[in-house]
């Protein structure tokens, strides 16, 4: 979670009554994590935020595909791959109707959505933290928090329960990437004693987009899907999830600028912890952003051939010129498995010595279990990139 933030009305104490113009009493929802000992926001809601049947069918399709994990296993083999995510066949409908899940494990799922409407429901995912990538477009999240801004560049974060919906821009790309993660943080040592973020950081709080709090607020929707143990469950609402009056906390959805990350430079190369810019369970997300390279005379930019054994590395690629890849551009996804050396392409090694600067933008995730990609992964993966590495 980032800081405390405060809006609307609020109590002056935790679990006092508040009551509003009329003198009617208001409806505190204490919203934890972690029990009662972690982050946690309080909102006060004009109704009981608590009243709500089960809907057996709401008629909707989704996106999610609970763990699928049909191929890639141990049976087909342990090698390098290369999905084309930009080639996925893409259908008209919310982020609901156009997520593909492309490689998971127990603790992370990866893929790709492209929304072209709002959502006609509100939605929870029970299961895990919400990370986005906004490859291209932009749009706004509403939840009972506010409304929260965002544009290309942009990662986008919606705590887990949260209620919300996306209401995408008029852009006609919408292009995000997707991540389900567990327990989804700022890097502790980028934090002081109190949970500030340091002068040395590679962000600060001024770099963080929060939600515009108007008040209460009825949609009119009162159908709500919430992902939880890997299914789906529907609700009718008796009351708007957004007739919030105020709240006060610091769990709430938020917005960071990828290009608002500052990177570091080294007299030879850094590795690529160096680029954290936020953790999860088992999970380290980066991000990589054009800025100049190592200085020392010898240096070597390319990163150099590395054996992991402890993780397998995921890299969505944005934008610009990578300097260690050829053939892949916006849109490709790189999987590299533990197990078995990965590095550059022959000649980039080289090739990189006497450069200044790189223009690569991309999002890297380390995980330290095993992803395991999809069926959709394998209607877009590069069946010759493995070779690639021969010559």
């Amino acid at each position: 979670m980032l800081d405390r933030m405060v809006a609307g009305t609020v109590a002056t104490k935790h679990h006092i009554a508040l009551r509003d113009g009329r003198g009617a009493l208001l409806h505190e929802e204490c919203f934890t994590r972690d029990g009662f000992d972690g982050p946690y926001t309080i909102f006060y809601h004009v109704d009981r935020p608590h009243t709500h049947v089960p809907l057996p069918d709401l008629g909707l399709k989704h996106g999610w595909t609970p763990k699928a994990r049909s191929v890639g296993g141990p049976g087909q083999g342990l090698r390098k791959r290369h999905y084309r995510s930009q080639d996925l066949a893409r259908s008209p409908g919310s982020q609901l109707d156009n997520r593909v899940a492309l490689l998971s494990n127990d603790e992370v799922t990866l893929g790709v959505v492209f929304p072209d409407a709002p959502d006609p429901i509100y939605v929870a995912n029970g299961d895990a933290d919400e990370l986005l990538y906004i490859h291209r477009g932009g749009g706004s999240v509403v939840s009972p928090c506010g409304t929260l801004e965002f544009r290309e560049g942009d990662y986008v974060m919606i705590p887990r329960s949260m209620v919300h919906r996306f209401i995408p821009s008029s852009a006609p790309d919408q292009y995000w990437l997707w991540m389900e993660l567990q327990d989804l943080h700022l890097l502790s040592q980028w934090r002081n004693a109190v949970g500030q973020l340091r002068m040395d950081a590679p962000y600060s709080h001024r770099d963080f987009r929060r939600p515009s709090f108007g008040g209460p607020v009825d949609e009119g929707i009162r159908a709500l899907i919430v992902k939880r143990h890997e299914a789906w469950h529907g609700f009718e609402l008796a009351n708007s999830p957004l007739d919030v009056v105020g709240w006060d906390g610091t769990v709430y959805p938020w917005a960071f600028p990828i290009l608002a990350f500052q990177p570091r430079v080294g007299l030879v190369h850094l590795p690529p912890t160096w680029h954290g810019t936020f953790g999860a369970r088992g999970a380290l997300v980066c991000s990589f952003v054009p800025r100049p390279v190592d200085f020392h005379p010898e240096a070597i930019p390319c990163p150099y051939p590395h054996s992991s054994p402890s993780c397998d590395e995921f890299i969505f690629y944005c934008d610009g010129h990578f300097t260690s890849r050829r053939g892949v551009g916006p849109g490709s996804i790189s999987h590299h498995p533990s197990g078995i050396p990965h590095g550059p392409h022959p000649g980039a090694y080289e090739r990189s010595i006497g450069t200044s600067q790189t223009t690569e933008l991309a999002v890297m995730i380390d995980t330290f279990s095993p992803l395991w990609p999809t069926n959709a992964a394998s209607t877009v993966e590069d069946d010759g990139y493995m070779a690639s590495f021969r010559t």
